[in-house]
């Protein structure tokens, strides 16, 4: 279940993370590959954890440090129980271990597959959870740093994607509750909160009249998109840091004093262009967004019994 690729050394050496081992789910493709390459490149020891294991073990292949790739389902605890193992008897016990998997549908809940809505819960909050509950071990033993991505949708939920907004609102508080735990025993709890990030996600988001107007309203430097790998860089100068919260990109922090402010301004927006879109249109174009999720859920689905029952687009 997963195979050792192991590349050349790491120019120079020293730095916090140098010679330890990180943990990144959702590692094939966006944030996941991004911050994977540059931990390597800081001299970590890397485990790519996720679906798309001919994807993986690219990527893990192209790195300048030893890396694993584990093919799992962060939603199959007994999946994530084993990949543990792995990392451990492979690298070594993971100092860092980075809960990135995530899924994104876009459209009404109303006409959303309540498989679909389900699903995209149970990747970014159940697999949030049980990639902590698999590693919490090694991160004791390590007095290591549990780092939870967030996004600024826990900040103001956006319409048409309830699934994915309620999901990161969870995976904040989960983190914070996570982080009063554990700390006695010397592990650090972080929460990145990500903004307009150019992943497949994304991009998708600019087929969704209602979303692409709220992008649309924002000003022009909160409406930027920042590439994966400077995202990458952001994350890991927090990691490095054992920083409770990292911002991506950095002015971010600035929002949190106006959070209560937020709902009502995106509903205020939403509301006009939902009024100029019929509920007919909105919900003929239900879909995951981006090819990650598209794969989880083809997995996901082939795996049921019974027929596929596969979302549109």
């Amino acid at each position: 279940m997963g195979r050792n690729s192991t590349g050349a050394g790491v120019r120079g050496g020293g730095g916090p993370l140098y010679g330890r081992v990180a943990v990144v789910t959702g590692a094939a493709r966006g944030v996941g590959e991004a911050l994977t390459r540059r931990l390597s490149a800081a001299g970590m020891r890397v485990a790519l954890v996720g679906r798309e294991y001919g994807t993986l073990c690219r990527v893990a292949a192209s790195l300048p440090t030893p890396g694993v790739c584990v093919e799992t389902d962060v939603t199959d605890r007994a999946a994530l129980d084993h990949a543990a193992g792995e990392v451990a008897r492979r690298l070594g016990p993971a100092s860092v271990v980075v809960a990135n998997a995530g899924i994104a549908t876009g459209g009404p809940f109303a006409a959303t597959d309540p498989d679909l809505w389900q699903r995209v819960v149970d990747v970014n909050l159940g697999g949030s959870a049980n990639t902590a509950r698999a590693f919490l071990p090694q991160l004791t033993r390590t007095g290591g740093y549990f780092l939870q991505i967030a996004s600024t949708a826990a900040f103001g939920s956006a319409p048409m994607m309830s699934a994915y907004c309620a999901s990161k609102a969870g995976v904040e508080s989960f983190a914070q509750a996570l982080r009063g735990e554990v700390e006695p025993d010397g592990v650090t709890v972080g929460i990145a909160y990500l903004h307009w990030t150019g992943t497949d996600m994304v991009a998708g988001i600019e087929d969704h009249p209602v979303l692409r107007a709220l992008r649309r309203h924002q000003p022009g430097f909160v409406r930027r998109v920042h590439p994966p790998a400077r995202v990458a860089d952001w994350l890991a100068g927090g990691i490095a840091h054992r920083a409770h919260q990292i911002y991506a990109p950095p002015w971010l922090r600035w929002c949190q004093p106006l959070r209560p402010l937020f709902p009502a301004l995106v509903t205020r927006i939403a509301r006009r262009e939902l009024r100029s879109t019929s509920t007919a249109e909105l919900g003929a174009d239900v879909r995951l967004l981006g090819a990650g999720g598209r794969a989880d859920w083809d997995s996901f689905a082939s795996a049921r019994p019974g027929p596929e029952r596969r979302p549109p687009g």
